[in-house]
């Protein structure tokens, strides 16, 4: 019987989204197995591509919409809403309007990046009927707690004396209260559910702006202003709602941004994967899986913290099934996925390239790597296939040293 292997992958950030990548695993797959069954299930992790992918798979509709990105500079962004719903659900991904990609290196201030962009989404969402909100966090460039987004929905932070804040991150260390008297009414008769990384706190020293700070291109002394914003606007928002997101499990994610949405907006937050697993037929699929082909755009230390491979391997060694990993880059601590279920992991990487060549080149060196990663599978399992009496000279060899 033909193998079947479900491949699937997130995408690889500021790269290639999650088709593009499963496509091309998918190519080298076939090279190796030309016979298999190949389900391609592109992963959504809240972040790039999250909309589009819901949109897909509901037979939905896109809206373009105007909207400003971190550095409050104008841009058009899309929101979703979903198909075959009882309830008018928009779609939004806080990446469209706040995510790390719309900056450009050079230009990346974590001190006064906003999300103020994707409160403007969810605005127009509200206008156009929504009924319900699904958003999903991932891949921002910000680190304001949310406050943004916030502010763009009528909330007000005011400092000791009275004043207004002005927008970012940094500000919110004179942070004294917040004014929640103004804020748009729809939202209290809006249900709201947002995908996060259940792992991503807040504050702390596993806290977003610690943890994801210097990837952002925050430098050691502001990513301890950040971290001490944070506590600030926790205690605020603990103050204004009696909710406490510095202790809330994915209050963190996307710079914070979860810890608004929840404590300011009465959001509910929710593992990600389980929203995927609720509109992607997951399970069904790797229940019919013999290897599963799931990729990353790094894998370090962090991955074995919610995110997408991790969360799958940790479904699939429950059934026995293994999982690969192809990443554009390993990092420190990429062995913590092995104890997740992961299998084994790769770079694409062929050798020594800068980022700009690998990146240009990513849609076939994802392919090489996928087709040498499962002709090393298929040669294990025509292995383990084999009858006793075909056992190859070395195993006959072990066996009588054994006996």
């Amino acid at each position: 019987m033909p193998l079947n292997i479900l491949i699937a992958p997130s995408g690889f950030k500021e790269g290639l989204d999650a088709p593009t990548v499963a496509a091309a695993i998918a190519r080298g797959a076939r090279r190796a197995i030309p016979d298999a069954t190949i389900v391609q299930l592109p992963m959504m992790d809240g972040g790039e591509g999250f909309t589009k992918s819901l949109v897909s798979s509901t037979a939905g509709s896109l809206h373009t919409v105007a909207t400003t990105d971190p550095l409050g500079r104008p841009i058009a962004a899309e929101i979703g809403f979903l198909g075959r719903t009882k309830e008018k659900t928009a779609v939004i991904e806080i990446s469209a309007a706040a995510g790390l990609r719309l900056v450009a290196p050079h230009e990346r201030d974590l001190a006064r990046a906003s999300s103020a962009g994707a409160g403007s989404l969810i605005r127009h969402a509200l206008n156009l009927g929504a009924r319900r909100l699904l958003i999903g966090c991932g891949d921002s460039g910000v680190n304001d707690g949310g406050a943004g987004l916030a502010r763009a929905l009528g909330v007000r932070f005011l400092d000791q004396a009275g004043g207004e804040l002005a927008d970012g991150a940094i500000p919110l260390m004179q942070l004294a209260r917040i004014d929640r008297s103004q804020i748009d009414p729809r939202l209290a008769t809006t249900k709201i559910e947002v995908a996060v990384n259940w792992q991503n706190a807040l504050t702390g020293s596993n806290g977003v702006s610690r943890t994801y700070g210097p990837q952002k291109g925050a430098s050691a002394l502001l990513v301890e202003e950040l971290d001490a914003a944070m506590v600030t606007f926790a205690a605020a928002v603990r103050q204004c709602t009696g909710c406490d997101v510095a202790a809330m499990p994915g209050a963190g994610a996307s710079g914070g941004i979860g810890a608004a949405l929840a404590g300011l907006c009465g959001a509910r937050l929710i593992p990600r994967f389980d929203i995927v697993r609720r509109h992607l037929p997951f399970d069904d699929h790797l229940q019919r899986a013999d290897l599963v082909l799931t990729a990353e755009g790094t894998i370090d230390s962090q991955s074995a913290r919610g995110k997408i491979p991790a969360e799958i391997a940790a479904r699939a060694r429950a059934k026995g099934i293994p999982v690969i990993v192809l990443a554009g880059a390993i990092g420190s601590g990429a062995n913590a996925t092995l104890d997740t279920g992961v299998s084994a992991y790769f770079s694409v990487a062929q050798g020594p390239m800068t980022r700009e060549d690998a990146m240009a080149e990513a849609p076939q060196l994802i392919a090489s790597a996928a087709e040498q990663a499962v002709r090393c599978f298929r040669s294990g399992f025509e292995l383990r296939a084999r009858p006793e009496s075909e056992a190859l000279p070395f195993r006959r060899m072990r066996q009588g040293c054994a006996a």
